[in-house]
């Protein structure tokens, strides 16, 4: 069977398991909702633990009556797979990068546009206000419903061979990125080659020398072990892509406007502790990072801000509502 028959095949299998345990997923006993929530990082990952709370919360709040449980790892599939079973309600939550999220919801594409925010307390007001309010509910008519934003960090690129020092360093590296067309954009306007693999597959592809390096954020760098293939680290900080909680709007609209309270809250709470999380994590996976040997590089970030102009070009003429955005982030001081 052919790679391309055989993930048709696992993709055609999971859909089926999960439309037989549909009623599972969204109610338990006759006064007990229990909602599906999968992700695919591993437990010891920041965001695992917040989802946790989120659950811990929601289940304190309605008394018992709506739960959640998370299945980590991707033992209910990869990140893409788990959005596509959100859309026909086969599982109720996720969380997923609002990269992977451009194709079910197009607006989300400004968040990944490379140096678009100043500093940390810009990025906040902006997913906390008007315009990050407004992209969680874009995918709606995708059947998928923002209800947070996690913190993701900013990512940055760590290779096998040699630091990025300047986008010069990116040519002829094979550099994977997300199944995102401005990861894509950013990473081929830098110089490099960009290579789409799942994040599970990872390891082994930097392994095998199917890619030269990737980008992430500095936890995920740690708790994947990729930091045992790649020995640079250079903190060009080119994207601050934050993570999503997500609800299929399929379980949503079941749920009483009692229950869509209390898992809102949850999440919205779980959020404030997840940037906490994030914050401690980020400190001690570099910290780890460096006693393991990876040499960590803080490289000029003006070239790779020039490199990526012509992004910003494109989308001025190509996509004009997302430069419309682009332009209302800027000026929020």
């Amino acid at each position: 069977m052919s790679k391309i028959r055989l993930m048709q095949a696992r993709k055609a299998f999971w859909i089926l398991l999960f439309s037989i345990a549909i009623a599972v997923s969204c109610s338990g006993p006759s006064d007990v909702r229990v909602i599906k929530m999968g992700h695919a990082l591993v437990t010891s990952h920041p965001v695992h633990e917040a989802m946790l709370f989120l659950a811990k919360r929601v289940e304190e709040k309605s008394g018992g009556k709506l739960k959640i449980k998370v299945y980590p790892n991707q033992q209910l599939g990869t990140e893409r797979e788990l959005v596509e079973l959100l859309q026909i309600g086969s599982l109720g939550m996720t969380k997923v990068s609002s990269a992977a999220l451009e194709g079910f919801a197009p607006m989300m594409q400004v968040l990944g546009v490379p140096f678009l925010f100043r500093d940390d307390e810009h990025l906040t007001k902006v997913l906390r206000g008007e315009i990050g309010k407004k992209l969680l509910l874009d995918g709606e008519k995708y059947w998928l419903r923002g209800l947070c934003y996690y913190d993701a960090g900013k990512r940055s690129f760590y290779s096998k061979e040699k630091p990025i020092e300047s986008p010069e360093d990116l040519k002829g590296l094979k550099v994977r990125v997300m199944e995102s067309n401005m990861a894509t954009n950013m990473v081929r306007a830098m110089g490099g080659s960009p290579t789409p693999v799942a994040y599970g597959e990872l390891y082994t592809a930097l392994q095998q020398g199917i890619v030269d390096g990737a980008e992430n954020n500095p936890p995920s760098l740690y708790t994947s072990k990729h930091y045992e293939v790649c020995g640079y680290y250079s903190l060009d900080e080119h994207t601050a892509l934050p993570d999503v909680v997500i609800v299929s709007t399929k379980v949503w609209n079941s749920l009483s406007p009692q229950e869509q309270e209390w898992l809102q809250e949850a999440a919205d709470e779980s959020a404030d502790y997840q940037y906490e999380l994030w914050a401690a994590s980020t400190k001690k996976s570099l910290e780890e990072l460096e006693k393991a040997g990876v040499v960590i590089s803080y490289p000029d970030k003006e070239p790779f801000r020039k490199a990526v102009s012509a992004v910003y070009e494109s989308l001025k003429t190509e996509q004009p509502e997302i430069y419309e955005i682009i332009q209302e982030i800027q000026e929020i001081q």
